[in-house]
């Protein structure tokens, strides 16, 4: 087949493999315990189904293996009046014989069941062995208006990325939990820990993680750093996320500015780091991972903020692409976290060890692309993402900002709107 051939073909199935990987929403009841909502929309996940796009645009060489999956986009956080007070609810003190059931709301590709591929799933043999049937619905985080996150009643779990996860503990919408209820949770590391602590009590397990890198064609351009992206002429891909407004603020950072932490910036910092996407007829934004391989793959990009599996689905694809070396970088921790109006509280503490278990996250890790949050998840499939990610190595996270919702989140939205428009 050749090259142009294999572009026709890629165009001509990304509706499909966004469908295959979570970016269009099931159609209504899938399984007999599982049901997914219809029609919900939803970030897209690579998955191991985006591997297809890949092999249709790269070098026939290319035998890309798990894909990776982009930050979910973010919502808004509340105003300093819609911060709920008191106390907030107390953690489970003990888990019961369980309630029959589980209400698990989760980003598109973060949980399967074998309805995107029969060899992907790791629902069934939960309900088999909790006896606790599972009912999955996808949501779209990506609403700024915060809409996108249903009400805490309609859910017992959420898998939830930072700025979400954020809200609802401002919020007082998740519960505290109780660690000692959770076998492994011990295992995963400190640093991944905690990204959702506050106040001396911790609010989610974290499940995946992820890095921000800059990506450069080599056959095109030879950057001195991470700040070429933007200083080159392009065109050139930034993620579509206000978060990406931290990235410019590690360059900022790097040229002299006062900034200790990128997450937390004062109002001039926010506006010189919006200053730096200065070139809109060369800036490119993607929501969609497959458009960085597709824009690589195609010559049709220089550099690209993307993430470490791109990188390795690229280079095996014989494609001439190196990461800027650089660090301090930016990065994110997904969660599970529990609802603090959980139905079925007994049966979501059981969800989050089965997706803390080095099994379950092996398996997600393999089809997302994104680095387990336990150590023990790398082998088999995973182990590649894991060698792309460092996991389990000294210094692995050394350098990395993971990612917090700001406290002015509402002006990184405004800051972004008028950058990518």
């Amino acid at each position: 087949m050749s090259r142009t051939h294999r572009l026709v073909v890629a165009v001509s199935v990304t509706g499909l493999l966004a469908t295959a990987c979570g970016g269009t929403g099931g159609g209504g009841q899938r399984a007999a315990s599982v049901g997914q909502e219809a029609g919900t929309p939803g970030t897209p996940v690579a998955g191991q189904a985006a591997e297809r796009v890949a092999a249709a645009v790269l070098p026939d060489s290319a035998s890309p293996s798990p894909s990776q999956s982009p930050s979910p986009s973010p919502s808004a956080s509340p105003s300093p009046s819609a911060q709920a007070s008191g106390p907030g609810p107390a953690p489970l003190a003990s888990i019961g014989p369980g309630e029959r059931m589980v209400r698990v709301l989760a980003l598109n590709g973060y949980v399967e069941w074998g309805g995107t591929d029969p060899k992907v799933s790791w629902v069934g043999e939960f309900e088999k062995t909790t006896g606790c049937k599972v009912s999955l619905k996808s949501y779209d985080p990506s609403r700024d208006d915060g809409a996108g996150v249903p009400a805490p009643s309609s859910f017992d779990v959420i898998s939830a990325p930072p700025e979400v996860a954020g809200r609802l503990i401002a919020e007082r919408k998740a519960a505290p939990l109780n660690t000692a209820l959770l076998p492994g949770y011990g295992e995963i590391p400190k640093r991944l820990r905690e990204s959702s602590a506050e106040d001396g009590r911790v609010y989610g397990v974290p499940y995946l993680w992820g890095l921000n890198e800059v990506l450069y064609d080599s056959s095109e351009v030879e950057p001195d750093g991470a700040d070429a992206i933007f200083e080159d002429e392009g065109p050139v891909m930034f993620r579509d996320s206000p978060l990406s407004l931290a990235d410019a603020a590690l360059v900022l950072r790097d040229r002299g500015a006062r900034i200790k932490d990128p997450f937390k910036l004062t109002p001039d910092q926010l506006d010189a780091a919006a200053e730096l996407f200065d070139k809109p007829d060369k800036r490119v934004f993607w929501s969609d991972p497959i458009d960085v391989v597709k824009g690589f793959a195609t010559g049709s990009v220089r550099l690209a903020q993307a993430t470490p599996y791109h990188r390795d689905v690229l280079s095996r694809g014989d494609r001439p692409v190196r990461a800027v070396g650089d660090r301090p970088v930016t990065g994110w921790v997904d969660s599970w976290l529990v609802s603090a109006q959980a139905a079925h509280p007994s049966c979501a503490y059981r969800w989050l060890t089965w997706t803390s278990s080095a099994d379950v996250q092996r398996q997600a890790s393999a089809w997302t692309g994104f680095a387990p949050a336990n150590p023990s998840a790398c082998t088999g499939r995973a182990r590649r993402v894991c060698v792309d990610y460092r996991v389990g190595e000294p210094g692995a996270f050394k350098g990395v900002y993971f990612a917090v919702r700001p406290a002015d989140y509402d002006q990184w939205i405004a800051r972004w709107s008028q950058v990518a428009g």
